[in-house]
């Protein structure tokens, strides 16, 4: 049955003129027959599911080392929530919700052990081999790392998903580059720039809607779900937190309504409920902006020149007050920063030791290493770090280290 004809109950949903259709897909880098009962944009999803770098990240954490404790977010569960909230927003807008999911579901693959601490210690030593992005090695995994199928290396995902998980945040050139941009000296990151020498993701445009969409729920859900970690870790109270305006209303108004409520249902209700509020607020913003540009197809969102998915101005600057908070008071709490340290410290040595001694390396991975120059060597080696999970990277170094000394 072709894709074209197949019929509604199968592949459903009427969207928006602006939303990614997986009929009109610009397709695949390898070209291969698709799936009869699956849009293509449901088929990237499943392969991501089913992908070795996904299941790594259930041991891979946000902000606390993998043996803090049980119920901290990792990576997995945070890409979960992060879906979740995708999903509802792009549904809410007309827009394609499996593209939406998938995006949410890729956009942390590329994370190192130890969260940022482990992707800025490889990237210090990666400095005179073109560098470290999460990002950019999400694209590596998606399109390279990934060795399941027999004609080609990577995952063979769709144009649209490539394009969201590279430039989600913004374009990567141009004079609207934003976060997502390397430094001037280093425009793009290098795999990116490798990569899209022979598949142009053209990264002086704006993503399509569902990508843009993708990163403000990782916003709303790393901003909540690190909130409530850091009360359950106990590294902030909650009459510090309600110093944050938008949070104390939250806060506030449970507490009017539940005065005696204890601890952990209070600051899940007021969680959930500030959720609601950066979920709301964005699609009043988004919806105002659409009404306003009225795109008439997925290409209009693409070469709008700015952001249509995005919040208020007023929660926009509620968003920064809260990372602010989130930064001088958990991630920079004295409590992280040990274990940050010693994170950094476990990448820093583990590829000191790769890279002196390529022989301690897997011999699959010793043998990718030792085929080209030093460039290569290290960036096999990043690849291979950046792929371990928290508790993997301990004990390599516990049982690599201590047999050197």
């Amino acid at each position: 049955m072709n894709r074209a004809d197949a019929p509604d109950r199968i592949f459903g949903v009427r969207h928006a003129p602006y939303a990614c259709d997986p009929a009109h897909s610009r397709g695949r880098l390898h070209g291969e027959p698709e799936c009869t009962t699956r849009t293509v944009f449901q088929r990237d999803r499943d392969r991501i599911v089913h992908s070795t770098a996904f299941r790594r990240m259930k041991h891979k954490t946000q902000v606390f080392v993998s043996h803090e404790g049980d119920h901290y977010r990792t990576r997995l569960t945070h890409s979960l929530e992060v879906s979740n909230i995708a999903r509802s927003v792009g549904r809410c807008l007309g827009l394609n919700e499996e593209l939406a999911e998938t995006l949410a579901l890729a956009h942390d693959l590329g994370h190192t052990p130890f969260g940022h601490a482990g992707e800025n210690a490889l990237n210090d030593c990666m400095a005179d081999y073109g560098g470290f992005d999460h990002n950019a090695q999400t694209l590596r995994i998606l399109t390279r790392l990934e060795r399941k199928y027999a004609e080609f290396d990577g995952l063979n995902l769709t144009w649209e998903t490539l394009e969201g998980v590279v430039k989600h945040n913004s374009p990567l050139v141009g004079p609207v580059a934003g976060q997502a941009a390397a430094p001037a000296a280093h425009p793009v990151p290098e795999p990116i720039a490798d990569y899209v020498a022979q598949h142009d993701l053209e990264l002086d445009t704006w993503p399509g809607l569902e990508a843009q969409i993708a990163a403000l729920a990782d916003d709303i859900a790393y901003n909540n779900h690190d909130l409530d970690d850091g009360l359950r870790a106990g590294l902030f109270t909650v009459e510090e937190v309600r110093r944050v305006g938008f949070v104390d209303e939250a806060f506030r108004e449970v507490l009017d309504r539940y005065p005696d409520l204890e601890a952990p249902r209070l600051n899940h209700e007021a969680n959930r409920r500030l959720i609601s509020l950066m979920v709301d607020d964005l699609l009043a913003e988004t919806r105002r902006r659409l009404a306003d540009y009225r795109p008439g197809n997925p290409d209009a969102v693409r070469r709008r020149g700015r952001a249509t998915a995005a919040f208020s101005e007023t929660m926009a600057a509620n968003d920064r007050t809260l990372k602010d908070f989130l930064y001088e008071n958990m991630y920079a709490h004295p409590k992280v920063r040990r274990e940050t340290d010693g994170a950094r410290g476990v990448v820093r040595s583990l590829f000191g030791l790769f890279i002196g001694r390529p022989d301690t390396l897997p011999p699959s991975w010793r043998r990718r290493a030792e085929a080209g120059g030093e460039a290569r060597r290290a960036r096999v080696i990043a690849d291979y770090i950046a792929g371990m999970t928290d508790r993997f990277a301990l004990n390599e170094h516990d049982r690599l280290i201590a047999a050197e000394r």
